[in-house]
């Protein structure tokens, strides 16, 4: 539940800005809110499920906010579901659940992260120049009952959103006071259990937040995923949204074995979807962190800053083409990731009234340093063979952006921004050839027009640049450090274009609806292949496609909720193959075309509630001419419990309630198995989705 406070006039721009700052900052559940003359305040307006009325606060139609309510009501598998509740947005797995997360949205295959900006309180999760991938976004710390919101946005249309946020970005914030103390335990299929204890007494003058999670899962596979994980937080808060501050610390290890994706071939020759090739795989991470902020505001001006640093380990043994490369031992590979990174972000904000129009005028400023160790080395039972590269990187960025934010007529307003990116990316390489140097910058205007309201309505036209960064490693690499060839370093910033229209209405009484058409080009899909130790630079992108989001609450105990997501992909290019010396297809592999989130959840019925959730994840093509493509994952799952009385409740979840025999991923690439001829086979690799499976939970709240 979140608590936000609005000014008393309701077309003024401090109302819809000052609203949205309270999203940022601390308008948190359970801080006593202090009373001020100036400026003049209505009542609180509680949120329980999504945003209540967006209309006069957004920027854009793919704009929004996911209140703690809704979060109960939906069946978790894992923890990074959270952000399933961001409409189009999906999250799968292909290996062990240590590892982290697939992304897709908005016709993309976001890997590991790239292209979707994820925080924790306003603390960055991407990380850049990665081991595993670039932006690699791991929700493994994240405890989702601490979970008060989702802020999210989409598209390039934000000045206070850089590096992987071209597709969109969200924010994830914990309670600085939760309702209730919380204890937890649960149990169910496949090995599964979990516990959890939070709480937050008054220390002083402010609140004393901890939690602590501990959690064992096997998963159905014949070589157990045996992930075992700890999750600490620890906050202390004090004061309200117009004056506080918090430092909160967060710890995080996990260990994991891992069943990677398979190939249709040994399972159409009797190998069982839940098996392995390389029982071997699997992999460890760690990641500490401590961050502080301030705020303050009032009737002229807002300010905000923090800071922040986390200390984060990756070791990941994976294994994809199984006896390809090497049929002696094998394929297996180690990915090392060690990293200590810092930094600062800060605004202020001034509130004016020029020439009759409110106006408030932003200023910004994000800094980033990372010292980052990472190594490739080619192993056999995690053992070391040999060594394929090691480099020590360091990245810095920093970026200051502007924003101007008027209200030009009752019933139009404008967001115009910019912001200076700067990166700089020192590489020490163990090839001295791959060693090197290079900065660069890219300025990214934005702007938004926003039209209304009418009849509880607004229109949203949003434009803007943005872009993504590429490893740093291939910025200076100019030897192929798996063949020994040279190859070109590539560009350290690569540029993106989107434009949005959307419509958001409340219109009819308790839906909100929000539809947006939108557009993203792409200069080049540059990409880090960990897999491989070297960049390649991909050709040109253009996606489009169309959003439609509703929430619905017919009756005070009865929501409905229904998100459809259709989009196209494909390179603007046309390549040609170098071998066959004929054209290449334009499709994109693995993007993202249509996906249907939808749920009814029952709550407060007399002690009992309940939820059913659909996930429609479409087919997708899996080579460039789209002659192979993947099926459909269709996933049906349910919740239910009782609510005993104030302290005790019973819940239990049910995972793939149709038993389907789903993928929850499909690649399409060269592997060769134990025994077979040289060369390899092209054919279809996967992971398959989790058979039914239930978990069973009693909670107590006191």
């Amino acid at each position: 539940m979140k608590r936000i406070k609005k000014s008393a006039h309701s077309k003024s721009v401090k109302r819809q800005l000052g609203v949205l700052l309270s999203l940022s900052i601390s308008a948190l559940p359970g801080v006593a809110q202090t009373d001020t003359t100036t400026p003049e305040r209505l009542g609180e307006v509680v949120i329980e499920g999504r945003e209540e009325s967006m209309v006069g606060i957004a920027e854009s139609a793919s704009q929004g906010t996911v209140g703690a309510a809704q979060l109960e009501m939906r069946p978790l598998s894992r923890p990074g579901e959270v952000l399933e509740t961001v409409p189009g947005l999906i999250l799968t797995q292909h290996s062990g659940a240590g590892k982290a997360n697939q992304f897709f949205m908005r016709g993309m295959n976001l890997d590991h992260g790239t292209d979707f900006a994820t925080h924790l309180d306003g603390m960055p999760i991407n990380m850049p120049s990665h081991g595993h991938g670039q932006g690699y976004t791991d929700l493994n710390m994240l405890v989702p009952e601490l979970v008060y919101r989702v802020n999210y946005k989409k598209g390039p249309y934000y000045a206070d959103e850089g590096d992987f946020s071209s597709a969109g970005a969200a924010d994830m914030q914990y309670y600085n006071a939760l309702p209730n103390s919380i204890a937890r335990v649960e149990g169910g299929s496949f090995g599964y259990a979990r516990g959890l204890f939070a709480s937050s007494p008054e220390l002083g003058a402010g609140h004393l937040l901890y939690g602590i999670e501990l959690m064992h899962n096997d998963g159905p596979w014949k070589n157990p995923d045996n992930f075992k994980k700890v999750n600490g937080v620890l906050r202390y808060s004090q004061g309200d949204d117009n004056l506080g501050f918090s430092i909160t610390g967060m710890a995080y290890a996990g260990d994991w074995d891992a069943s990677d994706q398979i190939p249709l071939r040994a399972v159409q020759g009797g190998l069982s979807r839940f098996d392995t090739i390389d029982p071997d795989s699997g992999g460890n991470s760690q990641r500490y962190s401590l961050a502080a902020e301030w705020h303050r505001a009032d009737a002229n001006s807002a300010t905000k800053i923090m800071a922040y640093g986390f200390y984060y380990n990756l070791d990941l043994f994976s294994n994809f083409t199984y006896f390809l490369d090497d049929p002696i031992n094998g394929d297996q590979f180690h990915q090392h990731d060690d990293r200590m990174t810092g930094g600062i972000k800060a605004s202020h904000t001034w509130y004016n009234n020029i020439l009759e129009r409110e106006m408030e005028n932003t200023i910004g400023l994000q800094l980033r340093n990372d010292f980052i160790h990472n190594g490739l080395f080619n192993t056999v039972n995690r053992q070391t063979l040999n060594q394929v590269r090691e480099d020590d990187v360091w990245e810095v960025s920093i970026a200051p952006y502007v924003e101007n934010k008027t209200q030009w007529a009752e019933k139009f307003r404008t967001v115009a921004g910019v912001r200076a990116d700067i990166y700089h990316f020192d590489v020490d390489s163990d090839n001295p050839a791959n060693s090197g140097n290079e900065t660069d910058a890219i300025v990214s205007p934005k702007l938004s027009l926003v039209f209304g309201p009418w009849a509880n309505t607004e229109v949203y036209l949003n434009g803007g640049l943005g872009f993504h960064s590429n490893d740093g490693r291939g910025v200076t690499t100019r030897i192929d450090p798996a063949t020994g060839l040279a190859v070109d370093p590539v560009d350290p910033l690569v540029r993106t274009y989107g434009a949005e229209i959307g419509v958001r209405t409340t219109w009819i009484p308790n839906l909100h609806s929000s539809v947006s058409l939108w557009w993203l080009d792409i200069d080049s899909e540059l990409l880090f292949i960990g897999d491989a130790g070297n960049t390649e630079a991909s050709r040109p992108s253009r996606r489009y496609g169309i959003e439609f989001a509703n929430y619905y609450t017919p009756l005070k105990w009865l929501t409905i909720d229904a998100d459809f997501s259709l989009s196209h992909s494909e390179f603007r290019d046309r390549a040609i193959d170098e071998a066959t010396l004929l054209p290449v297809g334009r499709e994109i592999p693995g993007s993202i075309e249509s996906v249907i989130a939808a749920g009814i959840s029952v709550h407060d019925l007399n002690g009992f509630f309940g939820s059913l959730r659909l996930r429609y994840f479409g087919p997708r093509p899996l080579v460039e001419d789209n002659s192979l493509r993947s099926s459909e994952t269709i996933l049906l799952s349910a919740q239910v419990g009782y609510q005993f009385n104030k302290t005790w409740t019973l819940s239990a979840e049910v995972f793939n309630l149709l038993n389907r025999k789903d993928h929850e991923i499909d690649y399409q690439y060269e592997s060769r198995l134990a025994g077979e001829p040289a060369g390899g086979f092209d054919d279809t690799h996967f992971h398959p989705v989790e058979p039914i499976s239930f978990r069973v939970a009693l909670t107590a709240t006191f």
